[in-house]
């Protein structure tokens, strides 16, 4: 179906058109028959429900971002290899990374680099899933859990793309803004229901407000964490309370000259307040 252009298109329309196009390249280049052939497809995924469920977890999702659409280039010289392994090591409860190249800057390659550095880390592999032929490059990139975004996706293909995840045996994190887009959702293949305080349809926002209004309506049966605009240890310990076990974290990070470095010391003021 061609886009309206009669209507002026947001931030996440102009994503999922140009992923549409990508995907369809990518299918001419490489087939799902060829993707299931690499090693990382083979590998036995990790649980970042199981990491984020730990007894003393952190229950910090690190994610690695160079830019973004909303503030431009965050930090282009962190290197792959040295900031995901920091932040595993500073104590990560996860990590996240960015695979979209036109709107964040990120490639397939610190996807398998971070795989390759931090073998036994639930990684998320952190783009606009749209097509089931995304879960196998997932897969075969190295990815042990999967985005879908509810706002660029109906409650059918959330369901068919969840289902085929569970197949490949990745884990899914569905990604709401409000409880619209909860209510719409079908959960039945979800893992893991995940807020995000940033409106993906125009980027603002900097306040936590969207997931303490939603904590109450997520199922207890699924795994919360909240997203985005969690810059201070004391919103970690205030979104505990209304039941969130995950809280994912870049830009935070990312723009500092040392992103390990910096939730190092994130993770030292949340065990003194």
């Amino acid at each position: 179906m061609l886009p309206d252009y009669g209507k002026k298109m947001t931030i996440l329309d102009k994503i999922v058109e140009n992923k549409k196009a990508e995907v369809y390249r990518a299918k001419q280049k490489f087939s799902t028959e060829h993707l299931t052939k690499s090693s990382y497809f083979l590998r036995q995924t990790n649980s970042l429900v199981a990491s984020l469920q730990k007894e003393g977890s952190t229950g910090l999702i690190s994610e690695y971002k160079r830019k973004s659409p909303s503030k431009g280039e965050i930090n282009m010289g962190a290197g792959i290899a040295e900031t995901t392994t920091g932040y595993a090591k500073a104590g990560a409860a996860g990590l996240s990374i960015l695979t979209d190249t036109v709107f964040f800057g990120g490639f397939k390659e610190d996807l398998q680099i971070g795989r390759d550095n931090n073998p036994f880390t639930p990684i998320l592999r952190k783009d606009f899933m749209i097509d089931e032929y995304q879960l196998y490059e997932a897969k075969s990139w190295g990815a042990d859990v999967i985005l879908l975004i509810a706002a660029c996706l109906t409650s059918s293909e959330i369901k068919e793309l969840s289902a085929k995840a569970h197949e490949l045996d990745l884990e899914v994190l569905l990604e709401i803004h409000d409880k619209q887009e909860l209510e719409k959702s079908d959960l039945s293949h979800v893992d893991i229901v995940g807020v995000n305080n940033r409106n993906l349809k125009n980027f603002n926002e900097s306040n936590i407000n969207a997931s303490l209004e939603l904590a109450e309506f997520i199922p207890s049966s699924k795994t919360k964490i909240s997203e985005s605009c969690i810059g201070k240890p004391e919103t970690v310990h205030q979104l505990r309370k209304s039941g969130y076990r995950g809280f994912l974290i870049g830009e935070s990070f990312m723009k500092t000259g040392n992103p390990s470095y910096a939730l190092q010391e994130f993770i030292n003021a949340m065990a003194l307040n």
